[in-house]
């Protein structure tokens, strides 16, 4: 499958980021946590050039707590502040305060040797791609909801400015992806926690790709959540044959089972895929299946 998805209003959103960059301090940069590699916008680091930059492994509460640590460490040996948060709580907002602080100081100090004294807000940039969750985080920042959140990759339009309590100067960015993925991994992983609009997208084919490394990674919990034994997965595979259009066969009798516990069966009782598929995703993006994690740092 050949997952490409980049609006016009992205380009746009780059060149306003572009002519913005130069009235911030630091860029807080937003990645999902459950795969922080994939939800990285290359072309971030370009934009931004020398700023002082934090990354926030959002949505930590759907990642796979000991992996989000061993990302943790992995940023910190690279000499990149990173904090793992999850925007839908305000738990993290002091260690976040603090962060920005600290990657201000110097400059504050310089402030001060050339004579320029007094506080002022930390003017920060917030960056990330589509559904990533930056209004969320704004609004768990602010105490209340005032950027408006979605979830659906393009919420936000327009740049604009929020206040945090006069210590803070937030500018809200609208998500902004990259116009070709190289890697189709990447592609895979922004689909899979709808960073890509799903109606550009197989979720037929998502969904089995998904399933096939839950299989290899999260098989326990895969199982315990559509109430699968191995003897009925067994004998799903032994009604089905070795491959069909190139799929993995064993992610093809997941889809089979997991359509027939959701109810979403077709007239004459075969599973209906694409309804299965969508559940099962909707499933995954919720974290009803449980925290997952999508990459590794060994990766």
């Amino acid at each position: 499958m050949n997952i490409q998805w980049y609006p016009g209003h992205m380009t746009r959103a780059k060149r306003k980021i572009e002519n913005d960059i130069k009235l911030v301090d630091i860029v807080i940069e937003l990645r999902d946590a459950r795969c922080p590699l994939a939800s990285a916008n290359p072309d971030i680091k370009k934009v931004t050039g020398n700023k002082k930059r934090l990354v926030l492994l959002n949505k930590s509460d759907l990642a796979d707590e000991n992996v989000t640590k061993a990302w943790i460490d992995y940023f910190k040996a690279d000499g990149v502040a990173a904090i793992a948060f999850d925007s839908r709580s305000r738990d993290g907002i002091d260690r976040i305060r603090k962060a920005a602080a600290e990657l201000t100081k110097e400059k504050r100090e310089r402030d001060a040797a050339r004579g320029i004294t007094g506080s002022r807000p930390v003017k920060c940039m917030i960056l990330g791609i589509p559904n990533v969750g930056k209004s969320t985080f704004i609004n768990s920042m602010l105490g209340k909801a005032s950027a408006k959140t979605g979830n659906k990759p393009g919420v936000t339009k327009g740049n604009q400015w929020v206040n945090v309590n006069n210590e803070m100067l937030l500018l809200d960015t609208p998500g902004v992806l990259w116009p070709k993925f190289d890697d189709e991994e990447t592609a895979y992983c922004l689909a899979e926690i709808g960073s890509i609009n799903d109606q550009v997208i197989n979720i037929e084919e998502l969904s089995v790709k998904l399933l096939d490394f839950l299989y290899d990674n999260y098989r326990d919990r895969l199982f315990e959540r559509y109430e699968i034994t191995e003897e009925s997965f067994d004998k799903k595979l032994e009604n089905m044959s070795t491959e069909v259009l190139g799929v993995s066969i064993r992610a093809l009798a997941l889809l089979d089972l997991i359509a027939v516990k959701r109810g979403c069966i077709k007239r004459g009782g075969e599973p209906d895929y694409e309804r299965g598929a969508k559940a099962f995703m909707d499933d995954f993006r919720s974290g009803k299946l449980g925290r997952i994690s999508l990459q590794r740092p060994k990766q």
